[in-house]
């Protein structure tokens, strides 16, 4: 593992780099708005990952390095992403991502960050309570091969909110964070299986083909 800064727009960002020993293919993920880069799902693909050919590159926003608590408003999440795109020298292919707040800023970067493809973890379909106020555009809007990992019961888009379409992975009995019940129908260990498994057959399938290590 290796970290370093970078500067953004936005002022300083961190990128924390978990190297494959022979990549092919470079996931690039940030994280949400209420947490860090410690979060569940995304230390879980970090450290499973790479064994598999997958560099995992993960974006600590500005905002957060800064030790602020409140994210700053979605456009300069945008603008610390694709300066960290900028930053970052990928090797294959690569698929932009993150988790909630995240995931809606790499929808929206991916076109223009030349991405292969976008990996949406707890995607905010909606506010909690709030589904009339749907940000479904911009996951419709990302413009390359996108897979949804969805908790089961995600307060802020239940998987059956998502359209028929929508390739979605669930992890049963999940809140937002990927959390599950302690008597669910899955172990915490299980449910991070099915989010770097689900995403290991997505990027294999939609990303590299069957070119990526096993």
């Amino acid at each position: 593992m290796s970290e370093r800064l970078i500067d953004t727009p936005r002022g300083a960002a961190r990128l924390v780099t978990h190297a494959a020993p022979e990549p092919v293919a470079t996931l690039l993920l940030s994280h949400g708005a209420g947490g860090g880069i410690d979060a569940r799902d995304l230390a879980a693909l970090a450290a499973a990952l790479p064994s598999h050919g997958f560099t995992v590159v993960l974006l600590e926003q500005p905002w957060r390095v800064a030790g602020r608590k409140v994210a700053t408003p979605p456009p300069t999440l945008d603008e610390a992403l694709l300066a960290a795109v900028a930053a970052v020298d990928a090797a294959g292919p690569l698929v932009l991502g993150g988790r909630s707040a995240g995931a809606r800023s790499a929808a929206r970067c991916a076109v223009p960050a030349g991405a292969a493809g976008c990996l949406a973890l707890s995607f905010p379909l909606h506010p909690p309570g709030k589904p009339e106020k749907s940000r479904l555009p911009e996951l419709a809007g990302a413009g390359v091969p996108t897979l949804v990992v969805q908790g089961e019961n995600d307060a802020m888009g239940r998987p059956e909110e998502f359209p028929a379409e929508t390739e979605i992975a669930v992890v049963p009995g999940g809140d937002h964070g990927l959390k599950v019940p302690a008597r669910g129908a899955v172990s915490q260990a299980d449910a991070m299986a099915i989010v770097v498994e689900s995403t290991l057959e997505w990027i294999v399938r939609e990303v590299t083909g069957n070119g990526a290590p096993g």
